[in-house]
């Protein structure tokens, strides 16, 4: 288990990801080659429809500063640079998009032992200004994420949630959408040797008075493949497998069906990445 409560971000991430990682219905291909001096160069492609998006990525790391540049087809180049451990728990990371003049934001990260905060502040004349903060420990804790806009002057974000956790079980409720959405998530690993474990999300929508249930599972077959499955109360019934066919490379088959209309056309995902 990591040591102190994380950041915000953290609560419910575990069930998250079984609920909703990897699943998808494109078709991606990634292929990530290392250089003598340590860049990393990763270029990936997907395929939504009959529209191709592709980025080239490079991540140079040196010491304790990772640079990392993106541009993708839409010409906008990312440049975002991390400085990790400039003081003990501290983690500063600055990022901006190209052309865009505003996209600009300073980030600062800090994680202790009962603490756990983030704030960033948009480079600009009128930034929005964000802070998320998780107090307690690694088995309980309790954390807000607020947003504000100086330009508008209002609240553009405003969640709170709180997390327990212990050997096999982490349990997250959070309220979202300054009020309007509350959700319910658990994780629960059943056997560590096999990596299974089952999750559920429950999200309850105030305004329009409707329910959202989704449940998921995971398994490995063996070391080098994992299956994972989820379904929701809309009847919607999805299933991944993925395989370690190398070292660090996956190959990754997802699926999706509505059950309430079968005669509808599946929905099938395929996602290759390579790496040395």
């Amino acid at each position: 288990m990591v040591k102190g409560p994380g950041l915000y971000t953290d609560l419910g991430k575990k069930t998250r990801d079984l609920l909703y990682k990897d699943f998808q219905s494109d078709k991606k291909a990634t292929l990530t080659t290392v250089t003598a001096s340590g860049l990393a160069i990763t270029t990936s492609a997907t395929v939504k429809g009959d529209l191709l998006l592709a980025d080239l990525n490079a991540k140079l790391v040196n010491k304790n500063v990772t640079t990392d540049l993106k541009v993708d087809t839409n010409s906008r180049l990312t440049t975002t640079i991390t400085v990790d451990e400039a003081a003990p728990g501290l983690k500063t990371i600055v990022s901006f998009v190209a052309p865009d003049q505003k996209s600009g934001k300073v980030e600062l990260q800090y994680q202790h032992d009962y603490a756990g905060i983030s704030t960033s502040v948009g480079l600009t004349a009128n930034p929005i200004l964000n802070f998320s903060g998780v107090i307690g420990t690694n088995v309980l804790a309790v954390g807000t994420d607020i947003s504000f806009d100086t330009a508008a002057r209002n609240l553009t974000k405003c969640n709170t949630g709180l997390t327990f956790s212990n050997s096999d079980l982490i349990a997250a409720l959070t309220l979202n959408n300054k009020g309007e959405t509350l959700t319910a998530s658990y994780y629960h690993v059943l056997s560590p040797l096999t990596s299974t474990a089952v999750g559920g999300e429950l999200a309850h929508s105030f305004s329009t008075n409707e329910n959202t249930l989704t449940f998921g599972t995971q398994h490995a077959l063996d070391p080098l493949t994992m299956v994972k499955a989820r379904v929701d109360n809309y009847g919607k019934l999805s299933g991944i497998i993925q395989h370690e066919w190398r070292p660090k490379s996956l190959v990754t088959v997802s699926g999706e069906v509505d059950t309430r209309a079968i005669e509808k056309s599946a929905k099938v995902g395929l996602a290759l990445a390579l790496k040395p």
